[in-house]
């Protein structure tokens, strides 16, 4: 087995770092803009809306935590790091926005039974329209910097900020049916709506935040590996197959079988191997590290393998498979080795 460290990221430890305390900051002011426009006009749907944004200030509170200690280094006790806990940020902010969207139906049945007056509609109107501005913005920058430096806590977060949108906008409906037909039903039924969006919305979160947690199959990150793979790809290089991830935040532990020539000898495989590992760590553009279970290639590789004066080359050479994310996770081509196998090891 070979394996090889990836460097730590100290530019996307700022940038989290710091979108996490601006999404403080603008949650505060988003939250504040949204009561007020509650207390002036005494909507369910803009309720709502302020509650949902009472779960924004928060989850921003909790990811910050969260950003700094999934930054702490691996240990002895986390021999991973501490990446996993962003998936815990992500479960958690999703069991907020349910919990969030369980109050909000609860208070908009009060409101349709004791039929609660609307006032002040234009106030309501200017206050929610800045507060979904600023979450416009915040949601955008967050949902950027959750994608480039690969931030499971930043990427929930800032869809989370955007999906509020929708309940902003839903406010905006209900306060204008009201104002057009006087129906004050309109509105509280517009908020359990917008309770029920928000309860999918919460679902999604905590689905992927699971998956996250439990290392479900993440495509994207494999096409990441399979292209760094293929960009820095030489004779020997056989195939890789077998792979898994384990996913610790933007921290990847990676292993996978490497199938090299079976005469290659273990002192003049490492050097080409170590060679292969470092330019796959240079072009991967994620953090972790990578280990690599070296199979012997038995012959059976022979059509795909193209290097040259192979002494024990079976079949010609006839072309090289692309390494994508499929062929990194499928099963290995060689035979079972265990004892009663029959099969004879060259390792």
């Amino acid at each position: 087995m070979a394996k090889t460290s990836f460097f730590r990221n100290q530019n996307a430890e700022r940038s989290l770092k710091w979108a996490s305390w601006l999404s403080v900051l603008v949650s505060l002011f988003v939250l504040a803009f949204k009561s007020l426009a509650y207390l002036q006009t005494h909507s369910q749907a803009i309720f709502s809306d302020a509650l949902e944004s009472t779960v924004n200030v928060v989850a921003s509170l909790v990811a910050v935590w969260i950003i700094h200690e999934s930054s702490v280094p691996a240990d002895d006790q986390h021999p991973y790091g501490h990446g996993k806990l962003e998936y815990f940020s992500a479960a958690f902010e999703g069991g907020l926005i349910c919990f969030a969207a369980i109050m909000i139906i609860v208070k908009s049945i009060q409101a349709m039974i004791l039929k609660q007056p609307i006032e002040n509609f234009e106030s309501g109107f200017l206050l929610s329209t800045l507060a979904s501005l600023m979450n416009l913005s915040l949601g955008l920058y967050l949902r950027f910097i959750g994608k480039k430096y690969h931030s499971a806590a930043m990427s929930s977060s800032g869809t989370h900020v955007l999906s509020d949108l929708w309940t902003t906008a839903g406010s905006f409906i209900g306060l204008g049916f009201v104002w057009l037909t006087g129906f004050l039903w309109v509105d509280a039924t517009v908020a359990i709506l917008m309770a029920f969006y928000l309860l999918y919305a919460g679902y999604k979160v905590v689905r992927l935040a699971f998956g996250g947690l439990l290392d479900e199959y993440d495509e994207s990150s494999l096409k990441l590996l399979a292209d760094a793979i293929e960009k820095n790809r030489v004779p020997g290089i056989i195939d890789i197959h077998q792979t898994r991830m384990i996913r610790a935040g933007r921290f990847h532990h990676i292993d996978a079988h490497l199938v090299v020539p079976e005469f290659w000898k273990i002192g003049e495989a490492n050097p080409n191997i170590n060679e292969f590992e470092n330019n796959v760590v240079a072009s991967y553009p994620l953090e972790g590290e990578i280990a690599f279970h070296l199979d012997p290639c038995f012959k059976l590789y022979c059509s795909q393998c193209d290097l040259e004066h192979c002494p024990v080359r079976m079949h010609k050479f006839t072309k090289r498979e692309i390494v994508t994310a499929h062929t990194l996770v499928r099963k290995s081509l060689i035979p079972d080795l265990t004892p009663n196998s029959g099969i004879k090891s060259y390792v």
